[in-house]
């Protein structure tokens, strides 16, 4: 049985860097991480040294904002529109389609099984690729292209329930699409629009948004996170918000406005029990979050060394890499 501790949270790893880590993923055969930046890089490193080598593993032409493992493969998604295949025992590049999307792709998902992989972009389309040949299995549209304000919208991020059953879509006004991940079908929607500021008068501009999305183990529960309504939007001057839906009831079952940290819910995570939501993000600064689901009560919240943009979660808990601005962190939590 998994047993951990957050209030043992404590950095073990910090590492600095020059440029923004957008996306971070775990070899399943290795110690390995790959992790995407904003210098258009794919990085491959191990946290084996006091001071680990970066090895140059790929490329692409903007922004690598999505890294996912898919048996001895990576899929990657960036700003170029692009989704590319890597063979990670001889670096290489497998495959690569460059009109995936129309717009800047925000998250690259991968289902349990590693049979689909599943790309969310600012074209406000969900497309679900065969994993093997990355042919196109599903276009699912579910979000509208324009907010209430006739300002194009933006898909920022989608979940899968533990089965591989369920995909989740968010974007930035706070509507969320369930889906059937078989067969295409819209099976819920939601709406968080709390997380979504509009300024009418300053700057004629809208900012927040849905930016992670989690299932309960059990696929019952559904948390958003995102950021609360912001007084200057030139900012992300709110606190960190989360939101948990019984999505089948389309019933909001906890609301956590934040009491701390300010800026944006980047990612969530599940205890494998289902009775602990792990938050992590940021606005200028960085902080990382336990949430008692039972009592509805933080356990533990602390500041992280950075802007938090994605994690990767040890099987047992134990640990926490969190990769974002300027920084890679681990923490353990024994």
């Amino acid at each position: 049985m998994t047993t951990f501790d957050p209030n043992q949270l404590k950095i073990s790893h910090e590492i600095s860097r020059q440029d923004v880590l957008l996306s971070v993923a775990k070899s399943n055969t290795s110690d390995a991480l790959f992790i995407g930046s904003n210098d258009f890089s794919i990085y491959r490193t191990t946290l084996d040294k006091d001071k680990p080598d970066w090895q140059p593993f790929g490329k692409h032409k903007s922004y690598v904002t999505g890294t996912v493992i898919c048996g001895n493969q990576l899929v990657s998604g960036a700003y170029d529109k692009s989704l590319r295949w890597w063979d990670t025992t001889n670096n290489t590049e497998v495959r690569c389609l460059n009109n995936a999307h129309a717009k800047w792709i925000r998250d690259v998902n991968v289902t349990p099984d590693e049979a689909k992989i599943i790309s969310v972009a600012d074209d406000m389309i969900c497309r679900v690729w065969d994993a093997t040949d990355g042919s196109l299995q599903l276009e699912l549209k579910g979000h509208q292209p324009q907010t209430p304000h006739h300002f194009p919208s933006m898909l920022f991020c989608t979940a899968v329930s533990a089965d591989g059953r369920l995909l989740a879509t968010a974007d930035k006004t706070g509507h969320i699409v369930v889906w059937d991940l078989e067969t295409g079908k819209q099976l819920a929607t939601l709406e968080a629009p709390t997380m979504y500021t509009w300024d009418p008068k300053a700057r004629i501009h809208s900012i927040g948004g849905i930016r992670s999305l989690a299932f309960s183990p059990d696929s019952r529960l559904l948390a958003a996170g995102g950021i609360g309504q912001i007084g200057n939007i030139d900012h992300l001057g709110a606190l960190a918000r989360i939101e948990i839906f019984d999505w089948q009831k389309q019933e909001r079952t906890h609301e956590f406005p934040g009491d701390q940290h300010k800026g944006l819910v980047e990612q969530l995570r599940f205890s494998p029990d289902g009775k602990t939501l792990l938050a992590v993000g940021g606005d200028h600064g960085g902080f990382i979050k336990f949430i008692d689901l039972a009592s509805s009560k933080l356990i533990k919240q602390d500041k992280a060394p950075m802007h938090v943009h994605d994690m990767v979660v040890a099987d047992d808990w134990s640990s926490i890499c969190g990769v974002g601005h300027n920084r890679l962190a681990v923490w353990t939590l024994a």
